[in-house]
This record gives structure tokens, C-alpha cells and sequence, in this order.
């Protein structure tokens, strides 16, 4: 008979089932289950009694509330949430160096846009960035006329993205947390895609000024809509910037170019329990793949990984380098702690859904699409990275908001996960969907790109699985469309502003 239960650890008192289980079911290897257990939810291996630990990954996820049955259900309800570590603890721990030997890829290069300075483009794109939202309505009207009546002249230009967003008017700009989104919008100006040279459009009173976002050498390179006498000519104004823009871009050829010129970012969607054994598995492997062959990979999540930031600190490639991601830990701490909440609401009522029960749990899971490659940088959200190899964007969790700071990061592309299913897309960068189980790649068979859910089928091992990601991730980077992309499916740029609105 088959297993139908997957144990990740030898110390594990609990699995995860492969299948919508009914009371008295028999499971494999002696096991019965005791509740009607739906799929990618955990099993009790043993007998708990209150207070023991239930254990997954190896890792402590919390203590049994009430007595639990082998075969039980184990679940949100019934388990007391560990600790999160204690980061004076980590931060007084000795240093020692990670030593880690990573697979050799079978890829050294892709297709990609050169750019004069900094990473490759892996799209061709007219980027246009507002100051304000103000001038939303006028942008996306002008962004209607240039894709009917400009785009046709220009077919090596891959498209036109305008990034709306809700900063610019009545913020605190001079708070010290305002560095975090003006920073995010100063970020965009280098971004890949766009070939570092971005349409800015203003309005004229914005408290983002042209000065403060671009600096006085390049605020001449931005249109502000006051400047113009009605409707028609702010119109007709940013038709004409954009064609001079569009000109340049044209004259773009892809080339075949060494990896150390991609930068690409990892995320973790609407996850379940089947997302920290397969998917995110087979996108730490890729990640090692492509770190191995100079590339640069951005992984992020601040409240998602604090639970298991112990695991990331040991992976630190210098001192510095772990002060700075334990600094980044405590200033969301603080941060959580100012507005009176916790991480209580990560899990989401959907992760529940899908079998996760806590914070911790998640965060055990989440980690593995990090590979095993030190971590060579931290990064504040927007900041841009300074070196090459596995870095640590500290962004939140919210899918939408780690999105937007890793574009003004840099990403030119980006490998999300999910377990649960969505639509997410990133406008200005294509978004690689990586699903946990072949349940809901069939269901979505036309959103999801990616299906780790051959690895529980054993259809694939874990192995083959993320070799076969990094090739896609390679196609994905010299061109290949995703389902998303094929599809014009986007969402919103989402600024993280932890500042205050007055």
C-alpha cells in the first residue's frame, strides 16, 4: 500500500497528508487516521499529550494544547505557538563563517537587454513614474494613446508600464521613515527593464518634488503638468517625451550575456502546507543554480522569516552582514510593536485553509526558497544591491508590497510560489507562478508556469525539479512569456510607507 503522508524530518512528530483523508482511513505505514483530515494538513505521528512539542522540519512549531491521538488532526486550534527567537541571544552568539558547496549549473548565460551600467533588462520597456497620484488620470489616458498610436512604430520596445502610486501629496516628507518610500521611487529611476531612463511625470505641487526624488542633475528630465495649458497639451507633452524615449529604445537587441548580469527576486504567495516541501524546495535549488553562476537573487519577507531567522543568521557571510539582518529584524519588531499587533495575522485565513497553522510553521517553510547560499548583503526596503549573490531584501510579507520593493530593488524578474492560487503579476517585471501541488496547477492550468507538485507524486525528484526551474527561469529571462504576462495581467505598485500621512 502507499503512504499517504509525507515526513520531512526523523524528528517530526507530525506529517503532512497527500490526499482528503476521512476518519478510519488508513493512511500507510500503520497509520489511521483518526479525524477527517482535508489534504496538505498535518497527522499526529504520536500520541501528545499537553505541553509536548509538536515538531515539523526538525523545528519546535509549538506545544500540544489539549491531548492528541496518533492520527489525529493537528491543527491552529490545538497547538500552542512557539517563541519567536530572542535576536540579543542570536546577536551575542560568536560568528562562524558558512561553508557551503553549490550544485554547478548546466547555463552560464541568457538573452538579455545591456545596459551601460549595472544589471541586464529582461524587457524592453518605456517606464514612466508619477510623483503623485494626481496625475493618474491624465497618465493612463496618455499610456492608452501611446500603445494604439506610438508602440506599432516601435517593435523591439516591449511595452509601456506606468507605476501609479499613492505617495507624493500630504506625506510627512521629512520623517525619518519617509527615506523608505522616497528611496523606493528614487530606486525605480535605475530599474533594468526601463534601461535606467524612465519617464517621470509630476504635477507641480506635490511634496515629492522633482529635485527630491532625481537630484539636481536630472530634474530637467521630468514633466510637470501644471507647465501646460489644459488637458490637451499635458497630453500632447507627454506623447511627444515619450516617443524621444521610445526612439532609444528601439535601437535595444537582445545578446547573449553572462548571468552575473540577471538579477531576478524569490517570493512566497498564498502558501500551504505542501509549499516549504516542494516549491519552495525547487526554488531554493534554482536559486543555488543561479547564485553558483554569478547571478544575484533577492528573497524577502521580513514577518515570514523572523520565526526562522536563527537558520538565515548562521548563512550570514560576514559580521556585518548578520548584524544588519538582525537590525532589520528589530526594526520590524519595533515597527509591529508601534502599531499594536503581532504577527498573529501571518498566517492568512487562507494558509489555514491550506494547512499551515502558525507563524512558525510558515516561516520554516518559507526560508527553503532561499537555497543554501550565504547570504552576501542585507538590504533596507528599496535599497538597491551594491553586490552580486544570495541577498536579503528586508520587505514585508504583504504579496503586494514585497512585489513593488523588490522591483525598485531591481528585479527583472521574479519566481513566486503558491499553494493556494493567484492571478499576481508584476507590471514592470514577469512573474514566474510556481504552484505546490499539481491540484491547483491543474485547476489553473493557464496561470500556473510552474508545477512542483510533481515532486509528492515522485513523478520528479526534488533535484530535477529545480534544475528544470532555473532553465525556466533562464527562458522566462531571454524572452519566454508567463502565463500572466501573456495574458496583460498586473497588479497595482503598492509603496511601502511606514511614515506618517499628515
Amino acid at each position: 500500500m502507499t503512504q499517504d503522508w509525507i515526513r520531512i524530518h526523523p524528528d517530526d512528530t507530525v506529517a503532512v497528508v497527500t490526499c482528503e483523508t476521512a476518519a478510519g482511513q488508513d493512511l500507510g505505514g500503520g497509520l489511521i487516521s483518526r479525524d477527517d483530515i482535508p489534504l496538505a494538513h498535518k497527522v499526529a505521528l504520536t500520541d501528545l499529550a499537553p505541553g509536548d512539542a509538536v515538531i515539523r522540519y526538525g523545528a519546535r512549531l509549538g506545544t500540544a494544547r489539549v491531548p492528541i491521538p496518533r492520527g489525529g488532526h493537528v491543527h491552529e486550534q490545538n497547538i500552542l505557538e512557539a517563541l519567536p527567537p530572542d535576536l540579543d541571544r542570536l546577536e551575542a552568539e560568536p560568528f562562524a563563517a558558512p561553508f557551503v558547496s553549490l550544485p554547478r549549473p548546466d547555463a552560464a548565460s541568457f538573452s538579455g537587454y545591456r545596459n551601460p551600467h549595472g544589471y541586464a533588462g529582461t524587457r524592453n520597456l518605456l517606464g514612466i513614474i508619477p510623483t503623485v497620484q494626481c496625475v493618474a488620470g491624465v497618465l493612463n489616458q496618455a499610456v492608452d494613446r501611446i500603445r494604439a498610436d506610438l508602440l506599432p512604430r516601435y517593435p523591439h520596445v516591449n511595452g509601456v508600464v506606468v507605476l501609479n502610486h499613492d505617495y507624493g501629496c500630504g506625506v510627512a516628507i521629512d520623517a525619518p521613515e519617509a527615506v523608505i518610500p522616497i528611496r523606493t521611487l528614487q530606486s525605480l529611476l535605475h530599474h533594468p527593464n526601463f534601461a535606467a531612463d524612465p519617464l517621470v511625470v509630476g504635477l507641480g505641487c506635490e511634496k515629492l518634488t522633482p529635485q527630491r526624488l532625481m537630484g539636481p542633475e536630472r530634474a530637467s528630465d521630468v514633466l510637470m503638468l501644471q507647465d501646460f495649458a489644459g488637458y490637451d497639451a499635458m497630453l500632447a507633452a507627454i506623447l511627444a517625451r515619450a516617443e524621444q524615449k521610445l526612439v532609444r529604445l528601439e535601437k535595444r537587441r537582445r545578446e547573449t550575456l553572462p548571468l552575473s548580469q540577471l538579477i531576478i527576486g524569490v517570493q512566497c504567495g498564498g502558501s500551504d502546507a505542501f509549499s516549504g516541501m516542494t516549491a519552495n524546495p525547487a526554488v531554493g535549488i534554482a536559486s543555488d543554480l543561479l547564485v553558483a553562476s554569478g547571478a544575484t537573487v533577492l528573497f524577502s519577507e521580513v514577518s515570514e522569516v523572523r520565526d526562522a531567522v536563527h537558520l538565515l543568521a548562521s548563512r550570514a557571510a560576514s559580521p556585518e552582514v548578520r548584524a544588519r539582518l538582525i537590525g532589520e529584524m528589530r526594526w520590524y519588531d519595533r515597527y509591529l510593536a508601534a502599531g499594536g499587533v503581532d504577527r498573529s495575522a501571518n498566517p492568512t485565513p487562507g494558509n489555514k485553509q491550506g494547512g499551515l497553522s502558525n507563524i512558525v510553521e510558515k516561516a520554516m517553510g518559507s526560508v527553503a526558497k532561499s537555497g543554501r547560499a550565504p547570504i552576501a548583503e542585507v538590504l533596507a526596503p528599496g535599497q538597491r544591491p551594491t553586490r552580486s549573490g544570495l541577498i536579503f531584501a528586508a520587505t514585508p510579507a504583504s504579496d503586494l508590497v514585497c512585489g513593488s520593493e523588490q522591483l525598485a530593488s531591481g528585479i527583472t524578474l521574479q519566481v513566486f510560489t503558491t499553494g493556494r492560487g493567484t492571478p499576481y503579476s508584476l507590471a514592470a517585471a514577469p512573474v514566474i507562478k510556481v504552484s505546490s501541488q499539481s491540484n491547483l496547477q491543474s485547476f489553473w492550468q493557464d496561470l500556473i508556469d510552474f508545477d512542483a507538485g510533481r515532486i509528492i507524486s515522485q513523478r520528479q525528484a526534488l533535484s530535477q525539479a529545480g534544475q528544470a526551474l532555473f532553465r525556466q527561469i533562464l527562458a522566462v529571462a531571454g524572452g519566454e512569456k508567463t502565463c500572466a504576462e501573456a495574458r496583460g495581467l498586473t497588479n497595482d505598485f503598492c509603496i511601502f510607507n511606514p511614515a506618517p500621512v499628515t
